[in-house]
């Protein structure tokens, strides 16, 4: 069991450290945020099973990381259209 919760804390870690050294593309950046939240939603499967819960609430998590995963690309797709490119220097933001 701690073996897995190991593992899970990594891909949380991987995914942070590519969130942060690869803040120029938005496409990445929204790669790393399902990346993270794959391992949230991993580490509280496991945690609703060791103390027997139901996993309603993996089911609210699920809604909600979709709805975050759509709003991110649309606005990738928003962007592309815009400026031609996913790149963060490209546009002005003010």
């Amino acid at each position: 069991m701690s073996n897995m919760m190991l593992i899970i804390f990594l891909m949380f870690m991987i995914g942070n450290m590519i969130f942060v050294s690869k803040h120029k593309h938005l496409l990445i950046i929204l790669l790393s945020l399902e990346f993270i939240v794959l391992s949230i939603f991993l580490s509280m499967m496991i945690y609703l099973m060791n103390i027997e819960f139901d996993m309603y609430m993996l089911m609210v998590f699920l809604v909600f990381s979709v709805c975050e995963g759509a709003l991110g690309i649309s606005i990738l797709v928003s962007m592309i259209r815009s400026y031609g490119n996913d790149y963060f220097q490209s546009f002005n933001l003010l």
